[in-house]
């Protein structure tokens, strides 16, 4: 209303004017000269229609600025409402785009974090590499010098043999004159015994006869009686042909031997001189039976085990997981279990993560790492390989991992022996506490990120944690089925949630774990 009021004042005062100014001419038409009628009128008709033409114009120019402004309301509104919603498409925009950096983000700390393990990993297969090449040149050295005494050996032989076979036909040359001896030694054996015979039978015949028989040259002695005589030199003879006969046994037993080597090739070993590899294998049985004998140790005398855990294949889904994991930051720490599985690979035992880093405490193991070894992470990426081949037996092994941030000193026992040990690992490092601790996989993430390719596949038993070092005293009654030490930080009790086809089994001793 107050628009049509402004546009009704400002007509109005449009056609005051007009008006006064037609009253004006009036008066002074009647006061002056009287015009004739038409001729005002028409001038009245000129100036209406001028005034409608002003008029028209005047109400053109405000219908045209109402137009202008209620386009420009319009717009304004229409570019309001285009503000707010660009205002919104740029904060969806926006949401997606943090959504994408987010995605993003994580998928670089993936990419870092399996870089590093690469690395490691080439790391391990390049020092792996390194020491089978030592291992291989000390092996070409060790043939070498195993060639050059062998080289000595078969010379020093050769001369032997020709020594031997110089010595043995001077051996030859004379049994042969000791047998031409020995033959005739006989036949005077002989002869002497015939006269022994018959002057035994003069001397029984005729007593008191005294018959002097010439036998053999004998020194000047003091005259005896003839039977006496008789008797004495019958004896001598006796003792004289049994040693000629033990001489004659003694050169045959020679004669033999020194055929036997004449036969036997230069190259033919003796049957009971055992050789250089018989020696070594008998050597490395000698040295294996007592570890034979502790792996074969009976395990009914393994108890205060607790319970044991099957791991029966490499899904991802078995997995045992402890929820909080450590309550407090780990200085010290030693891990003991008893182990059996059956695969060529041990896989992973423990896993402890946290938001920060997913490999803060690993016993990591895979099918692509080198044979019999894992990797013993603590704060990834720093690790050390830890040799278990001689756990892949399908057999139960006690082992045992201690750690110490003094001086970065770690210790691996296996079955009471220590087969591992260093220092320098992780100096002064504490494990945080508040992660999430899982057995038998690996993780990428906080409780997830596995892979089939590092679970583990077997059983665990009697599984225990301590916050401190242990002494090999304690390792030992441990691994012996005494009582265990004090001071336990978790056993398998502790776990929070079984998922898969993991199954659990109460046995207080070790051969009812099966």
């Amino acid at each position: 209303m107050s628009c049509w009021e402004a546009k009704w004042r400002s007509l109005f005062l449009v056609l005051l004017p007009f008006c006064l100014q037609g009253i004006y001419l009036q008066k002074t038409d009647e006061v002056g000269q009287r015009k004739p009628f038409f001729e005002r009128l028409r001038r009245l008709e000129e100036q209406f229609r001028r005034f409608q033409e002003v008029t028209l114009i005047r109400l053109q120019g405000i219908a045209e600025n109402y137009n202008v402004s209620y386009n420009i309301n319009a717009r304004f509104q229409n570019l309001t409402d285009e503000y707010h919603i660009m205002g919104l498409s740029v904060n969806e925009s926006q949401a997606a785009m943090q959504m994408d950096l987010n995605h993003l983000k994580t998928w670089i700390k993936k990419f870092q974090r399996r870089s590093r393990k690469v690395d490691s990993k080439l790391l391990a297969f390049e020092r792996s590499l390194s020491e089978k090449s030592k291992q291989s040149s000390q092996e070409k050295k060790e043939q070498q010098g195993h060639d050059t005494r062998l080289a000595n050996l078969t010379g020093t032989i050769s001369r032997d043999i020709s020594a031997l076979q110089t010595s043995q036909i001077h051996v030859q040359t004379e049994m042969e004159k000791l047998q031409n001896m020995i033959h005739g030694q006989g036949a005077k054996l002989k002869v002497v015994e015939e006269q022994l015979q018959a002057a035994l039978q003069r001397a029984a015949f005729s007593p008191s006869s005294v018959t002097t028989v010439p036998l053999l040259p004998q020194p000047l002695v003091e005259k005896k009686q003839p039977g006496q005589q008789m008797l004495h030199t019958k004896h001598k003879h006796r003792k004289k042909l049994e040693q000629d006969r033990l001489e004659l046994g003694a050169q045959t037993e020679t004669q033999e031997l020194f055929q036997n080597l004449r036969r036997s090739p230069l190259g033919q070993k003796r049957p009971n001189a055992p050789s250089g590899r018989q020696t070594l294998s008998r050597a490395d049985e000698s040295l294996k039976e007592p570890q034979q004998s502790q792996a074969s140790q009976k395990t009914a005398e393994i108890c205060n085990v607790g319970s044991m855990l099957v791991f029966p294949n490499a899904s991802t889904e078995n997995v045992v997981t402890f929820r909080p994991g450590f309550r407090t930051g780990l200085r010290e720490l030693s891990l003991c279990t008893w182990v059996r599985t059956a695969s060529s690979y041990l896989g992973t035992l423990l896993s402890y993560a946290t938001e920060e880093n997913d490999n803060k405490l690993v016993l990591h193991g895979r099918d692509s790492l080198v044979y019999g070894s894992i990797h013993f992470v603590i704060g990834d990426p720093a690790f050390r390989e830890l040799p278990v081949e001689m756990l892949l037996d399908a057999r139960w092994h006690h082992m045992c991992v201690i750690w110490s941030s003094d001086q970065g000193k770690y210790w691996f026992y296996v079955d009471r022996r220590l087969v591992a040990t260093g220092s320098r690992f992780r100096e002064g490092y504490e494990i945080p506490p508040g992660g999430t601790l899982v057995l038998g996989q690996e993780q990428d993430t906080v409780g997830g990120g596995f892979d089939s390719s590092e679970a583990f596949v077997g059983s665990l038993a009697g599984l225990a944690l301590w916050d401190r070092v242990l002494s090999p005293g304690e390792v030992s009654s441990i691994a012996t089925g005494k009582m265990l030490p004090t001071g336990i930080l978790l056993t398998l009790a502790n776990a929070s949630s079984l998922d898969g086809f993991v199954q659990k089994v109460i046995c207080t001793c070790l051969e009812h774990c099966s």
